[in-house]
């Protein structure tokens, strides 16, 4: 796509979102907080352009400042030109390495007990779906996260972290690298998707697959993966043929306990909370991919669907399926310890 990405020091969007009118050269607006101390605006144009002028100005009559950016249609060639000439249009950065907060060494953890690490989707400059209502999901996923995370910690028995505990970007190698650095047991990755048909409704629990068990949850794979992309992230291919026969048996242990859990997890959420058909699924979710940390991704509802949405803004709804997946992980947790591999 033809962007324009501007990163600032962290920023005060001082504008409502549903206010922000794209028009002219411009298709789409988005900005939002990236995380250590960088705030970005993306602007996708309808084609090729030129960026003529980009001040950050004063206001005069108001506190605060605004960016005011003339911009121009181009040729393709211009274009591409101003990509390799100037880095303020180049639609992609390169991910800096975030220090001890996604760090690839192990946290110290004597005594391990068992770990458990719960992923709010989206955040920051990445809202996620919206619902018919303007519900956004990155505000629902980790309002869930917040009451789940309250859920297991008064249970005692768990170490429980959050990838993001505020309205803040990750991309999601950081978020299977914070897993990994505290030696998970578990990781729990909460969203609440949209979806065309607007009749269905209910929750959802992925596992991992490099073969979609159907087609919506492959498009649904597809649409996540695509969150680092939908922050102007440069995309690597991390898809690396693994030949060493140790980790593939590591690999094929983490599926085994994912797939167990998953199946626990929809068995409990049955007792509480509305389920699709085939509520247990698979796709290539990236998120998911950790080899050493069995992994599941809960689709909470469908923000396309009236009743689900309503159904997640309500606090004694999230207790109810909050509960269920302690529940779910209690299970799970003892299950694995009887294993002899955690707890």
């Amino acid at each position: 796509p033809h962007r324009l990405v501007v990163d600032l020091p962290s920023t005060k969007f001082a504008i409502n979102a549903k206010d922000v009118k794209a028009r002219g050269l411009v298709r789409s607006v988005r900005y939002g907080d990236l995380g250590e101390g960088v705030s970005r605006l993306i602007l996708t144009g309808k084609g090729p352009f030129a960026v003529d002028r980009l001040d950050v100005l004063k206001n005069d009559d108001s506190s605060g400042y605004r960016i005011a950016i003339d911009m121009s249609a181009a040729s393709v060639r211009e274009f591409d030109a101003a990509l390799a000439n100037q880095a303020l249009t180049t639609g992609s950065t390169v991910s800096s390495d975030k220090g001890g907060r996604v760090g690839t060494g192990p946290v110290s953890n004597p005594g391990h007990r068992f770990t458990v690490v719960i992923d709010p989707g989206h955040g920051g400059i990445d809202g996620g779906a919206e619902g018919l209502n303007g519900t956004v999901e990155k505000n629902v996923t980790l309002a869930f996260a917040t009451e789940l995370r309250e859920r297991l910690a008064a249970v005692g028995k768990y170490d429980v972290f959050m990838t993001r505990e505020t309205d803040q970007f990750l991309r999601l190698d950081d978020r299977v690298r914070i897993a990994r650095q505290h030696e998970a047991d578990l990781l729990i990755s909460i969203h609440a998707d949209t979806i065309r048909v607007k009749g269905l409704r209910g929750a959802t629990v992925y596992t991992v697959s490099d073969k979609a068990s159907d087609p919506e949850a492959q498009a649904l794979a597809d649409r996540e993966n695509l969150s680092d992309q939908f922050a102007g992230m440069e995309i690597k291919d991390d898809n690396k043929e693994v030949t060493d026969i140790l980790i593939d048996l590591i690999r094929r242990e983490t599926h085994s306990f994912s797939m167990s859990f998953a199946q626990t997890l929809v068995g409990q959420l049955s007792t509480s909370v509305g389920l699709i058909n085939n509520p247990q699924r698979s796709a290539s979710f990236k998120v998911l991919k950790a080899p050493d940390v069995p992994s599941v991704l809960v689709e909470l509802g469908y923000l396309s669907n009236a009743k689900d949405e309503a159904q997640l803004l309500s606090a004694d709804w999230r207790g109810k399926a909050a509960q269920s997946i302690t529940n779910a992980i209690a299970l799970f947790a003892s299950t694995k310890a009887g294993a002899g591999t955690g707890g």
